[in-house]
């Protein structure tokens, strides 16, 4: 759903962004993993996310400064965009985020994908509750569907009997506060600049996150010495693909189409994360995994061809009818 005034997106232009967050969003799971061995979890993630938003604002000011708008073009950033952008932070990547990551010290992260692939049914909710519109019926078969194929991709893993309740409550938490943190980005007040707006959300998230992860005694788990190269580049990687790259993409995806196909993501990250885990660690790709990986394809199929119209598209549909119809 485009917002008012702004023109529809390109379909090529979705297909791109979409294909951002399903491909890059899908490693982040192996990469959080690895960054977390030898690095406090949230101060990392707080580093990550301070990096890349300090990037995209000092990217935009030198653009600024060497390529300068007329006055009537510069857009001013506003307190209320400061303050959305704190809130989508805190929201997004504070709680989102840093429970992932904390999720994943006590859980494997296959257990936390499953747990996470509850955001599309959570946005798809919150969506239904705020626009009083019930999502149609292949929308609704798209979202079991989805739920139903991650458990079969992702489950059974070894020890489950003896899972961490506090990890599983860490991420089902994140899924949460993400999913509330997605449907507040929809309409809350933000610079036109989607590069902007992602740059003072991560900002604002970063300070939190080092927030938190100081109160938490992370501070004294700081040792330069004992970072592996494997988790430095996993940093490196997370800045540049998991944030600059895929969250803008995100970030723009809640301001152009519906939800439902936004939240896609969370369905397709998994095959993701398992194709990579076959390429990299040479885990096999078993007939569950073939068998799991049609379901969500499928589901993500259903759900994309079952979102609501824009009025675009609900005009065009008319007109198209309308000429059909004998004079």
């Amino acid at each position: 759903m485009s917002s008012p005034g702004r023109p529809a997106p390109s379909t090529a232009a979705v297909v791109v962004a979409l294909l951002i967050v399903y491909v890059v969003w899908g490693s982040t799971y192996l990469a959080i993993a690895v960054m977390v061995e030898t690095m406090p979890p949230l101060l990392a993630a707080g580093a990550r996310f301070g990096t890349a938003g300090l990037i995209m604002l000092a990217f935009l000011a030198a653009r600024s400064r060497l390529r300068p708008e007329p006055a009537e073009m510069k857009e001013r950033v506003t307190a209320a965009h400061w303050r959305s952008a704190v809130i989508i932070g805190a929201l997004l990547l504070v709680g989102g985020n840093g429970g992932v990551v904390l999720a994943e010290l006590r859980i494997p992260s296959g257990v936390a994908a499953v747990l996470v692939a509850i955001d599309p049914i959570l946005l798809a909710a919150f969506d239904a509750i705020l626009t009083r519109r019930r999502p149609s019926g292949l929308v609704i078969t798209g979202l079991v569907a989805g739920i139903v194929g991650v458990v079969i991709l992702l489950v059974p893993v070894e020890g489950l009997d003896n899972l961490d309740p506090i990890g599983v409550l860490l991420a089902v938490a994140a899924a949460f506060t993400w999913a509330v943190g997605s449907i507040y980005a929809r309409s809350a007040p933000l610079p036109r600049s989607g590069v902007r707006a992602s740059g003072m959300e991560q900002l604002s998230g970063a300070a939190g996150l080092i927030l938190a992860g100081s109160l938490l005694g992370e501070l004294g788990q700081i040792d330069v010495s004992t970072f592996s190269t494997a988790s430095i580049l996993a940093v490196a990687y997370l800045v540049v693909f998991g944030s600059i790259v895929a969250f803008t993409a995100y970030t723009w995806l809640l301001a152009n189409v519906p939800i439902s196909t936004v939240a896609t993501y969370a369905y397709v990250n998994p095959i993701v994360a398992v194709a990579l885990g076959a390429v990299i660690l040479s885990e096999p790709i078993t007939p569950r995994t073939i068998i799991a990986s049609v379901i969500i394809v499928g589901a993500v199929a259903a759900m994309v061809s079952g979102r609501p119209r824009t009025d675009s598209e609900a005009q065009t549909a008319r007109e198209s009818s309308a000429a059909l119809e004998p004079e």
